[in-house]
């Protein structure tokens, strides 16, 4: 992860804060309308959320891939078909999302840090609908197996509701 950072303030950025890395640096655009104060609170806050993402225990989606085999194997007779899966940060309303049709999963990089159970229970979904396509009695039958699922369920229901 680069030292170096660079601020940039945009007269057309109303509210949002964004940091990429480039290079060797840290490039953060802020709106220009902020104050000392605030620019300093928000490039913290957005680089601290980078270096996290950056140093996430899941880092791969090779990562993501074994586990969702070896979810496969030991709790759906291996009757999922997955052609790819991977992390992506364009999902801010789903947790995950699977086509039915090629077998491409999706899981939101909001989960990389969540617990190991809670992951594994949206994993097992998302491999389900590769063979059930909707949310019926038979999915659910097969989604449940995941271990504590129920309390996953519960754990995302909070997760959404505060982060």
């Amino acid at each position: 992860m680069p030292s170096e950072i660079e601020v940039i303030r945009s007269p057309r950025r109303q509210r949002t804060v964004q940091a990429r890395i480039v290079g060797e640096k840290v490039v953060v655009r802020i709106p220009a309308r902020m104050t000392v104060a605030e620019e300093e609170k928000a490039v913290a806050d957005i680089v601290a959320k980078l270096r996290r993402k950056a140093t996430s225990t899941r880092t791969s989606d090779e990562d993501l891939l074994d586990r969702a085999a070896q979810l496969n194997r030991e709790l759906l007779d291996a009757r999922a078909t997955v052609r790819s899966i991977r992390w992506v940060a364009n999902q801010n309303t789903r947790w995950g999302s699977c086509t039915t049709s090629s077998g491409d999963i999706r899981i939101t990089d909001r989960l990389r840090n969540v617990p190991d159970y809670v992951l594994d229970a949206v994993l097992v979904h998302e491999l389900v609908h590769t063979f059930i396509p909707g949310h019926g009695p038979d999915f659910w039958e097969w989604a449940d197996r995941a271990p504590k699922a129920e309390r996953a369920k519960g754990y995302l229901e909070a997760y959404q509701r505060f982060s």
